[in-house]
């Protein structure tokens, strides 16, 4: 299954800062579609995803009924993204 969207990065502040993407509500529709073939535990779906130039393996986590993605900062750093930037993502979910 390939996605594309664009959203907005979040900061999760815990006890070290993580960065996510929300994935939208109709992408995490179709997601859950296929979330019983493709996750490995824990509602967590393995994806395939590109921001610009930047490809990367990473899970999806559940979150309030949608999926947020992980953004790792080997991913941010060289791109100069952070909280509150519009991204555009390329996203495959692994089944």
């Amino acid at each position: 299954m390939e996605l594309v969207f664009t959203g907005r990065v979040i900061e999760w502040r815990g006890p070290a800062p993580y960065y996510f993407l929300r994935v939208p509500d109709e992408e995490s529709a179709d997601i859950r579609e296929v979330a019983a073939m493709a996750t490995y535990g824990w509602g967590v779906i393995p994806v395939e995803a590109r921001i610009g130039e930047v490809a990367f393996g990473t899970s999806l986590f559940p979150k309030d009924g949608g999926y947020l993605l992980p953004l790792k900062n080997a991913v941010r750093k060289p791109q100069g993204i952070g909280a509150g930037d519009e991204v555009s993502v390329e996203m495959t979910v692994r089944l």
